[in-house]
């Protein structure tokens, strides 16, 4: 029986991740969960799975969380109230799917302390991939990614060795606006941004897959999580997300991992990896799969893809930068207070007046961060 934490229960992964936990009794126990703000939902899913202390990182959310549990469940609000819960004894598994940024403590914490991550909070090795492999590595420790490109690769690659890997290959929806000109990209509103047309996600992660910034830090992430160069991880655009990626090895040979656009199957596989567990999901039926496609992306439409890339190659700090400064812009669309064709102005002109600290410590880290999205917020 392996206990679990739950950062982030309210959110999309969140609330997949308790559906898949549900479906094993005999494996798996929730000993806490955590929100931002949606209290209303961590009440009910704390009625349903009984774990023994929740908590919000919002202060106001976390008074009124108090407030409706009378002292029923162990409090642990707040960003320390957060960090406590994933260094308990009675925590063996984290999922670590806070949006953006706030996830990044968290998921230093519980690796510190030992715990196996299973990561969807991306955002965590963007900004501090370097210093957060160094501790994986030290440590021996293990940190299994949930998004499902990572999960693909990480499936292709069992049994096979590094110096066998040619090249990673992310394959990516396209998003809402795939086909639109990038003209019209001027005037479009926050509905059709959030009008993804294969996945159900949270606001942000959907606002980034229509900028293709997502993907780009998945490249990001996928550079720390395998080890391998920009230059050797690529992206498709494949518009059926039937393949989650492929890896092509030094002898031509391709690996490619498919399955039916589901967040369920690489949470599961990443909460038991490495074994398989048996599920009930849609299987995919190849007998009714009428087509699949594959192009290059437009880069010249989807400029925060192109700034991810580059990014990476300066690296240090700059990621930190490409992350913030996406996440201010992303924040300021959703509130109408920027139109969706400024997001990358907004990020490159961040990383143009940026001059990067290569192997920083989490304070630098922290501080670069806070003054970018300072500097951001000031432009929109």
């Amino acid at each position: 029986m392996k206990n679990v934490a739950i950062l982030g229960s309210t959110g999309s992964i969140g609330r997949n991740t308790l559906e898949v936990i549900a479906n094993f009794p005999d494996q798996f126990r929730i000993t806490y969960l955590s929100t931002n703000k949606n209290v209303d939902l961590l009440c009910e899913q704390a009625q349903r799975f009984r774990p023994r202390g929740i908590g919000a990182l919002d202060e106001k959310a976390g008074t009124k969380l108090c407030t409706m549990t009378n002292g029923s469940l162990e409090m642990l609000n707040g960003e320390i109230g957060i960090e406590e819960t994933v260094s308990r004894d009675d925590v063996d598994i984290v999922v670590s799917s806070l949006v953006g940024f706030a996830g990044l403590k968290p998921t230093i914490k519980a690796l510190e302390s030992g715990k196996t991550v299973a990561l969807a909070t991306k955002e965590a090795l963007v900004v501090a991939g370097e210093l957060i492999m160094r501790l994986v590595k030290q440590r021996n420790l293990v940190l299994t990614p949930i998004d499902s490109e990572h999960s693909a690769i990480l499936q292709c690659l069992v049994g096979e060795r590094k110096e066998n890997i040619a090249k990673l290959i992310l394959t990516a929806s396209g998003g809402p606006f795939l086909n639109t000109e990038k003209a019209a990209l001027e005037n479009v509103s926050v509905a059709e941004a959030l009008n993804h047309p294969n996945w159900r996600m949270g606001n942000k992660v959907t606002i980034d897959s229509a900028t293709l910034m997502n993907k780009g830090l998945e490249v990001v992430e996928a550079h720390w999580l395998f080890g391998l160069p920009p230059e050797r991880i690529e992206v498709v655009i494949h518009p059926q997300s039937i393949v989650h990626s492929m890896v092509e090895f030094i002898d031509g040979s391709v690996k490619a991992q498919l399955g039916v656009p589901d967040m369920r199957i690489p949470i599961q596989y990443a909460l038991t990896y490495p074994n398989r567990a048996p599920s009930t999901y849609t299987r995919l039926d190849f007998s009714e799969l009428c087509e699949m496609t594959f192009f290059k992306p437009d880069r010249t439409k989807f400029e925060c893809l192109n700034l991810a890339y580059n990014a990476l190659q300066t690296g240090g700090t700059a990621t930190t930068v490409l992350n913030a400064a996406n996440e201010v812009a992303v924040e300021s669309f959703l509130k109408n207070k920027i139109k969706f064709s400024q997001i990358p102005k907004l990020i490159e002109k961040a990383l143009s007046l940026h001059h990067a600290i290569h192997r920083p410590c989490l304070d630098e880290i922290i501080g670069v961060d806070r003054e970018t999205r300072q500097l951001a917020a000031s432009w929109c």
